[in-house]
């Protein structure tokens, strides 16, 4: 399994690792309008129509900004898969939970985690055949939060958090690399990306990208803005690729500036979290 910091951690393993979720077909994004022109990344209009007002992709990439302020609520689906959380740089905190999987799976994981700098921790929630048959992973399944311990985990992309690395997704690597776009309507936009060196968004795994091939340079995207400008979804729309599937990942923004900070767990219901919790995700 291959987790990534909460802002990369956990979300690329909840989204793209096959061993915990089966794959879904792509779905819909936000449709473009043939009569809107295509505009390079430059900002200049394609032989396909006149010159927009503005520069799309300077608009998509102004519109992830405010994300770095660290003050605002997302969430990430794709691949069966889901995660939704908070992030609260004003307190220091950030909070995600996270689904891998359902009833059906062979291994299913849920996963409750809280970061509330100086300390983090995690509550975990393994099901499925997987999962019953394996003793080191059923002591893990505690019902409470496990404590972790920070020297254990710094530079642990998989469950630690990078306060100077707030995005959860990366999206703003993400929209640079935008190769096309066009506008489709007020703040919205369509196009393509090439996500080759996007690896560091914490949306795209290197796995994933490489089983793309030439196909990771022409990844159509869908992109929304609100009133003020700033990123509220950004959809990818990942083609089939050897034994996988076509699929969407999603991820939303809200709540910019308003967010609140994460509740740390009741000292009742927190234990230190064992070895074996450790080496699952290293």
């Amino acid at each position: 399994m291959t987790v990534r910091r909460l802002g990369a951690g956990l979300v690329a393993a909840a989204l793209i690792s096959p061993a915990l979720a089966a794959c879904a077909s792509g779905g819909t994004g936000t449709a473009g309008s043939t009569a809107s022109p295509t505009v390079t990344a430059s900002g200049t209009a394609s032989p396909s129509g006149a010159p927009v007002a503005g520069d799309a992709k300077q608009a998509l990439l102004d519109s992830t900004k405010e994300i770095s302020n660290g003050n605002f609520r997302f969430t990430l689906t794709g691949v069966g898969s889901t995660a939704e959380g908070q992030v609260h740089q004003p307190s220091q905190s950030a909070a995600m939970k996270v689904a891998i999987g359902g009833p059906s799976s062979d291994l299913a994981m849920k996963l409750d985690v809280i970061h509330y700098k100086p300390d983090s921790w995690v509550k975990l929630e393994l099901t499925g055949p997987t999962a019953d048959s394996l003793p080191a992973i059923k002591q893990l399944n505690l019902g409470k939060y496990q404590h972790l311990d920070q020297a254990r985990i710094k530079g642990n992309r998989n469950l630690g958090f990078d306060f100077d690395k707030v995005d959860p997704a990366g999206s703003a690597v993400l929209t640079q690399g935008i190769t096309e776009v066009r506008s489709t309507g007020t703040g919205a936009y369509a196009g393509t990306i090439d996500v080759t060196k996007a690896a560091e968004a914490g949306s795209l795994n290197a796995a994933t990208i490489a089983a793309l091939g030439t196909q990771a340079k022409t990844v159509p995207f869908t992109a929304k803005v609100d009133p003020q400008g700033r990123l509220s979804e950004l959809v990818l729309q990942l083609p089939a690729a050897g034994q996988t599937a076509a699929q969407e990942i999603r991820m939303t923004y809200s709540d910019y500036g308003v967010a609140t900070a994460a509740q740390k767990p009741p000292a009742a219901q927190v234990v230190e979290a064992p070895a074996e919790l450790y080496s699952l995700f290293n």
